[in-house]
């Protein structure tokens, strides 16, 4: 019986939150805590929704309930370290990502979190490492290859960031043409 009411509850939440009334969503994952606070289902639900109205306090409270209940779970500890970077808390985001590839080192997501943390924190050696990880992972998303980019261009190595820049006209062109356009680097378009 209090599967069937718990399988109701997540069924009748899906349905808010596609209809476009979190409020209402946020309300029934409220309750559903209120009855089983290690829902781990609902923690993680209340936690998307609580950003998505942009609560981020609320959210990373949430995310925390989560992680320490399931400590093993990398992607927990990826979203955890999102909200912390969302939130300025660098150090945290960057110990969550950290745990998160620790758990799982081939989640690219992760290891871009924990590059763009330390990027933010100014630690570029180790912002390089990370992002080498993260576009090993997952070639063929620009995202990684921009922020190498840009870490080797703040670490005064044009060479490296145009050899990327190269690399990006094959299958980004508009990704490489930003990089041109900020950095002033690799403006000979790629020949097949």
């Amino acid at each position: 019986m209090e599967v069937c009411r718990a399988w109701l509850a997540h069924m009748r939440v899906r349905w808010y939150l596609l209809a476009g009334r979190r409020q209402a969503a946020l309300a029934l994952l409220d309750q559903a805590l209120g009855r089983c606070p290690h829902d781990t289902r609902a923690l993680a639900t209340r936690a998307h929704v609580m950003a998505e109205l942009g609560d981020g306090a609320g959210a990373l409270q949430a995310q925390a309930q989560l992680v320490a209940l399931r400590p093993a779970d990398a992607a927990g500890w990826f979203n955890h370290g999102y909200l912390c970077e969302a939130a300025g808390r660098l150090e945290e985001a960057e110990q969550a990502f950290r745990r998160a590839v620790a758990i799982d080192p081939r989640l690219d997501r992760a290891w871009y979190g924990l590059g763009l943390s330390l990027i933010a924190q100014r630690r570029l050696d180790e912002a390089l490492v990370a992002l080498r990880k993260n576009t090993e992972l997952q070639p063929m998303s620009p995202y990684g290859w921009y922020q190498l980019a840009r870490v080797h261009v703040d670490r005064q190595e044009p060479a490296e960031a145009e050899m990327i820049i190269r690399h990006l006209q094959r299958f980004e062109p508009r990704i490489a043409a930003q990089l041109h356009r900020e950095t002033g680097l690799g403006g000979q378009p790629a020949h097949a």
